[in-house]
């Protein structure tokens, strides 16, 4: 009897009680820790680390651009103050945000420019707009002549912020981008797609800016996203009713 007791004791200190198993935390491996024997940080911890926009993006049912594709570059350019409203927007917002749908189909283009020229890539500059930020904008340019480049937010907004629309170029392997005969935002007659070869006869495009946003083009297509007119950066995936009948404006 003394001998059983006394296996049963140490069968107990081997492993612990069921009830100190349940309560230690055990840290999920991915695959690369697999093979170095590294944990990585639990799922939950991974989530508080992402910045309080980011997380409501999360929770009204965006996703990382770059969690369906990690080979699409981001830059948003509203977290910088090098934009047209000069100063920053996105106070803590570093991350690319779209629709699972706009994810899924910008993911279609990527793939097809890396096919045509495999030292390409999308660059993203602005993704799924929070309706505040849409606000800050419109107090810009309301009263303005710049008013026909940012959606009103007393009429619904725009596709930013429904998740259905990317300001998008492509750039090299560094990070540089490719020519596009104007910079992102810049709010003018040269941003337009419906005078290109105007712009170009009168040399104020080269040719080669021309094909690029061409090439940008055909690209987006892929994925079904359409150009908007007077900004060669701006691609939709539906169109404002389309989004106002199936979707929900982001806060």
């Amino acid at each position: 009897m003394k001998i059983l007791l006394f296996f049963a004791a140490l069968l107990i200190a081997c492993t612990g009680s069921s009830g100190e198993r349940a309560q230690r935390p055990v840290a999920t491996m991915d695959a690369d820790a697999v093979e170095t024997g590294s944990p990585t940080l639990p799922r939950d911890t991974v989530r508080q680390q992402l910045s309080a926009t980011a997380l409501s993006m999360e929770r009204q049912g965006m996703v990382n651009i770059q969690s369906v594709d990690p080979t699409i570059r981001v830059s948003l350019m509203y977290s910088r103050p090098d934009n047209f409203t000069g100063r920053v927007l996105y106070d803590d917002l570093r991350e690319g945000y779209l629709h699972p749908k706009a994810a899924r189909a910008l993911a279609m283009a990527q793939q097809r420019l890396k096919e045509l020229h495999p030292d390409l890539s999308l660059i993203i500059f602005d993704a799924t707009r929070p309706m505040s930020i849409q606000q800050k904008m419109w107090d810009v340019v309301k009263g303005t002549s710049k008013n026909i480049y940012v959606s009103n937010p007393a009429r619904g907004g725009g596709m930013h912020n429904y998740g259905m629309a990317v300001d998008i170029s492509i750039c090299r392997e560094n990070g540089d981008t490719i020519p596009m005969g104007a910079l992102v935002d810049h709010m003018s007659n040269l941003s337009h797609i419906d005078h290109e070869d105007v712009l170009v006869r009168t040399k104020r495009m080269t040719a080669e800016a021309r094909a690029n946003r061409q090439l940008l083009r055909e690209v987006m297509a892929v994925g079904g996203f359409k150009p908007l007119r007077t900004e060669w950066w701006h691609f939709n995936l539906c169109t404002r009713e389309e989004a106002k009948r199936n979707y929900k404006v982001i806060r």
